[in-house]
């Protein structure tokens, strides 16, 4: 059986309750210990791997502050010293959920040869503007350099861009005083650059605190700038973009690998003060649920 053809089993009801991801079954060939450091929540550990649940506001690479500042030097300082750690996968610095970090190269190696060769699955939350009409779809659409923006790290869709797909499954649709939002499931069948954010925006439907992506972009050039209005807060709902790595699944040395992370406070707490349209089909992986299903075969098809 192939990576990507792993049957997801099912999880906990997700409707109509903070439950969206706060009570979910113990993966397999995983520790269901969940270790709070000063640095980072602790997903898995064993002795040559490290998996957190990475906060907003944190960037994965080094920068110039200090040895807070990023992911990676928050992994130095808890590993220790004698121990390189090695990123497996990235995400944007506001953007939480799971990380993967080796503690050898061998480790590395095998793990980063899994996420090239596309043998791994990778499931994400999101929370975005409007109601998304349809129950699932695919997005297809090549990204490339925004050669209009003002913003050097921003891409969008372009003709002659990097082929990109990705597929999602609605998981409610709340109502707010802020407006109409929708929950979805997400899934990236490549993993281009903000490719979930600028697929959702094209799609018309952008991540909320979407500071680049959510139609103004200088929402983000004032937030880098330290000028960001009140205004602008109210604007964006939530301090950060409401996207979250809750789950990445793959075989690994003739195993079965699944690890889980839940989204931080802010995300539940905009899911549950909203109104919860009735259940879309039940459990969100159970088998019985379409979406569940089309993601899963979407995971199949290699669309690009």
């Amino acid at each position: 059986m192939r990576p990507d053809e792993v049957p997801i089993g099912p999880i906990r009801e997700m409707a109509r309750s903070i439950a969206l991801c706060a009570e979910w079954e113990t993966p397999p060939q995983t520790s269901a210990r969940r270790v709070m450091s000063p640095l980072f929540e602790i997903v898995h550990e064993d002795e040559g791997l490290l998996v957190v649940n990475k906060p907003s506001d944190l960037v994965c690479h080094p920068t110039k502050g200090d040895v807070y500042s990023s992911l990676i030097s928050r992994a130095r300082l808890y590993l220790g010293e004698g121990v390189q750690p090695h990123l497996i996968n990235r995400l944007d610095r506001e953007t939480t959920g799971l990380v993967l970090i080796a503690k050898n190269p061998e480790v590395a190696l095998e793990l980063r040869r899994i996420w090239e060769n596309r043998a791994v699955r990778k499931d994400y939350l999101a929370i975005v503007w409007g109601h998304v009409k349809e129950k699932e779809a695919v997005i297809i659409a090549p990204l490339g350099k925004d050669e209009k923006s003002l913003v050097s790290i921003k891409d969008c869709v372009r003709a002659d861009g990097a082929p990109s797909s990705t597929g999602f499954a609605v998981v409610t649709r709340l109502v707010r005083e802020e407006g109409d939002f929708t929950v979805l499931r997400v899934r990236p069948v490549t993993g281009r650059k903000h490719q979930i954010r600028i697929h959702l925006a094209y799609y018309g439907h952008p991540v909320v605190g979407d500071k680049l992506y959510g139609g103004d972009e200088d929402l983000y050039l004032a937030f880098v700038q330290y000028r960001m209005t009140e205004e602008q807060r109210k604007r964006l709902v939530l301090p950060n973009q409401a996207l979250h790595a809750h789950e990445v699944r793959f075989f690994w040395r003739s195993r079965e690998i699944m690890f889980e992370a839940k989204p931080e406070k802010p995300f539940f707490d905009f899911c549950s003060s909203g109104a919860w349209e009735a259940n879309l089909g039940g459990s969100l992986r159970s088998p019985q649920n379409s979406g569940a299903k089309f993601l899963d075969e979407l995971g199949n098809k290699r669309l690009v």
